[in-house]
């Protein structure tokens, strides 16, 4: 049973008078207040001084400006990254446990090599992480897509002993894994390409300051 208070429960109203007292509408009122008192004790308030602070109070409560929501916190690319470095080595404790043809377990080599050097600790996993959506296609890649890809013909396989003459399952892992691996191997080009835009403006920044200097 949730034993949490509710807003208008018991432990409700002091946090809401608690906050209140630290929110900008109070101390800008309070401090609008406290400029009212010094006028009653100049006696420019005169008799109607309790009125004056409370108005003073109440303009500035209103002219005091919204208090700013609390930002949400969401984890950064990198954060993504380890927790999808942690899911690819469930994944190839699952994979060495299947046996497959040898042109398909020829592509899912080459797959997983191309997956090991991205998400190696290095200058490339920290390219990498700086991309969220590359960090999406790898993490698809490595949750969902190869993993459906092996499965499938592990469930499939049996079948084609029963059912003769079907096209074999192993050649629709084969064009997965080749889909897959292209895929990959984009993202790796995007990333290299980006990297060496990245040296070649450096390259012309220091040529324009040596030209200007």
């Amino acid at each position: 049973m949730d034993t949490s208070n509710p807003p208008g429960g018991p432990g409700g109203g002091p946090n809401r008078v608690l906050a209140y007292l630290e929110s900008r509408k109070n101390l800008t009122g309070s401090a609008c207040g406290i400029a009212g008192l010094a006028l009653t004790f100049t006696g420019l308030a005169g008799a109607y001084w309790p009125v004056v602070v409370v108005g003073l109070y109440a303009a500035g409560a209103l002219i005091a400006p919204p208090e700013r929501p609390a930002v949400p916190v969401f984890p950064d690319p990198s954060t993504q990254l380890d927790a999808v470095r942690t899911d690819y080595v469930a994944l190839c404790g699952y994979l060495d446990e299947v046996e497959l043809p040898p042109a398909a377990s020829g592509r899912l080599t080459e797959l997983t090599a191309l997956l090991d050097g991205l998400l190696a600790p290095g200058p490339v996993a920290e390219a990498l992480a700086a991309d969220p959506e590359g960090v999406h296609v790898l993490a698809r890649a490595v949750r969902r897509d190869v993993l459906e890809s092996v499965d499938a013909f592990v469930r499939i396989r049996p079948w084609t002993r029963m059912v003769p003459g079907a096209e074999p399952p192993e050649r629709h892992l084969e064009r997965q894994l080749t889909l897959l691996h292209r895929e990959v191997e984009e993202l790796a080009t995007a990333l290299r390409e980006a990297e060496a835009r990245r040296q070649q403006t450096h390259t012309r920044y220091l040529e324009d300051r040596g030209r200007n200097g």
